[in-house]
């Protein structure tokens, strides 16, 4: 590929500090080869490059690409039958979700981030069915799924070992229960579980077969305190740090888990962790809404990243994360979008806006509270470093992928924008979706004016359409029945799991 120039209104490289984007006016950027190698004003870049072709984006705002940091899903668990209910109760809920084409179901959400700006995405797959190969494949088909768009996509399988359905042990928690349920409940959880060296066993085989590969990566997800031993977990850890990729870790999603924590470990989860050595720049906690005033402290002082999954922790009713005391101890933050969004999409430009609005506490110091640029930051460059891009993408400046968002000023600002506030700032507090104009993914414009380069959006959308308008298969009854049965004896496991009202308390202002 030979060397191009994008030109635009404004090149927002990257973000300086809590207050300060970094912006070129009239600015171009010249890439060959999926990589930045120039950028500057653009007149300096004409000269430099004379015969470069030229794609002008007159009226645009051009970005880094955003990172969906936390993501699982295409088919929201809303549209395939599961309300908000609370977490634990929506995992009992979701036993009911009819079987998707995992290939289209990953184009599904794929679209949608794309179509907001999302260029790369952390997909931690799991929490499925079937052998050894069934897994496999699926997890083959996801990855297929976002080369064929060409989206960018770390992805991971994430290990469970234990307490696959409730905080407790999978065969006394199914003895518990009438025959007639325990029974088919425990063949279901049976049918879930695949052994901890398998894990390993599809990590390496999914390494393997991506080589060569340079939209996609692999790396390793524990999924979660309770559904992981301390001797995985530890593993886990050595076997990222041997092979130099992330980890992304759920934890304290729900105060139901800082309380699993406390009986557990005698600790909070983080304390725990640290305790285990598996604390650090390696590991990224997703959620991690309930932590205490020394969990903050042992995260910013290990150097471990925190996923912020704000509108998701909305609907589940898990709390807010304590975003601003992380952000003041200068935690790296991603931004994740988990199952879906507040409109059950995949709208990174509106969770952006979500999370600056939320965690704006009361008081007049604007340090306090996050700022434009900071969640442009969590959106781009902190997301990033979750990934297994890490020190790729996240800026523009040279040397990295050329992943971006050109976004249509003009038409965000329509009819009228006084220009005393700073472009950024209306920019994400005014854009749409239908404001992005083109989206970059390694130099390729994935995405212009509402068309898909690489695939037939419409297409796609009838065929989940049609497979969907079948009736429900005879294992997919069964699932909606025993779903049903188990949901009322989930709720009443965790009737009075919290021993005292402090322990539904946060420790920072709501």
């Amino acid at each position: 590929m030979s060397c191009s120039l994008v030109r635009a209104k404004w090149i927002v490289t990257g973000v300086q500090d809590h207050h300060t984007p970094q912006v070129v006016n009239d600015g171009a950027l010249a890439h060959e080869n999926g990589k930045v190698i120039a950028i500057g004003p653009f007149e300096e870049m004409r000269r430099r490059y004379p015969e470069a072709p030229v794609t002008h984006h007159p009226r645009h705002a051009l970005l880094p690409g955003f990172v969906n940091s936390h993501h699982h899903v295409g088919l929201t668990p809303l549209q395939l039958g599961s309300p908000d209910y609370a977490l634990e109760l929506w995992f009992a809920s979701r036993m009911s979700a009819r079987d998707v084409d995992l290939y289209l179901d990953t184009l599904y959400s794929a679209f949608e981030m794309i179509a907001s700006g999302v260029t790369t995405v952390q997909h931690i797959h799991g929490w499925m069915r079937g052998t050894y190969e069934h897994i496999h494949g699926a997890a083959s088909a996801v990855l297929n799924a976002y080369r064929s768009i060409g989206m960018r996509a770390s992805y991971c399988y994430a290990v469970r070992e234990q307490n696959r359905l409730v905080y407790e042990d999978d065969a006394t928690f199914c003895a518990s229960l009438p025959p007639e349920i325990g029974r088919p409940l425990a063949e279901h959880l049976e049918q879930s579980s695949m052994r901890f060296d398998e894990h390993i066993q599809l990590y390496r085989q999914l390494n393997e077969e991506n080589a060569g590969h340079p939209l996609t990566r692999i790396q390793l997800a524990p999924a979660n305190l309770h559904w992981i031993t301390d001797d995985g977990l530890t593993k886990l850890v050595d076997l990222a740090r041997a092979d130099n990729v992330p980890l992304h870790m759920h934890l304290l999603e729900t105060v139901y888990q800082k309380e699993y924590a406390r009986r557990r470990t005698g600790t909070t989860a983080v304390g725990h962790l640290h305790e285990l050595g598996v604390l650090g720049p390696w590991m990224t906690l997703g959620h991690a809404v309930w932590l205490t005033e020394e969990d903050v402290e042992l995260v910013a002082h290990s150097g471990t990243c925190v996923c912020h999954n704000c509108s998701s922790n909305f609907r589940l009713r898990s709390g807010m994360a304590p975003i601003n005391q992380l952000a003041r101890r200068g935690v790296t933050i991603g931004m994740g979008l988990d199952e879906a969004g507040i409109n059950d999409d995949r709208d990174m430009l509106q969770e952006m806006r979500l999370a600056l609005r939320v965690h704006r506490v009361p008081g007049m110091d604007d340090d306090d509270v996050p700022t434009v640029p900071q969640v442009l930051r969590m959106a781009t460059e902190h997301g990033a470093k979750t990934t297994a891009f890490r020190g790729e993408i996240g800026r523009l400046e040279v040397g990295a992928c050329f992943d971006a968002v050109a976004i249509d000023y003009e038409a965000a600002t329509y009819p009228f924008q006084d220009e005393d506030v700073p472009m950024l700032d209306v920019l994400i507090q005014r854009a749409r979706q239908k404001h992005v104009d083109t989206v970059y993914i390694g130099g390729d414009d994935v995405y212009v004016q509402g068309r898909f380069k690489h695939i037939d959006r419409d297409k796609v959308l009838g065929e989940i359409a049609e497979q969907l308008s079948r009736p429900r298969t005879a294992g997919e009854e069964a699932r909606r029945k025993l779903s049903k049965a188990v949901f009322p004896h989930v709720k009443a496991f965790y009737e009075h799991y919290l021993e005292a009202e402090p322990a539904r308390r946060p420790f920072y202002m709501l």
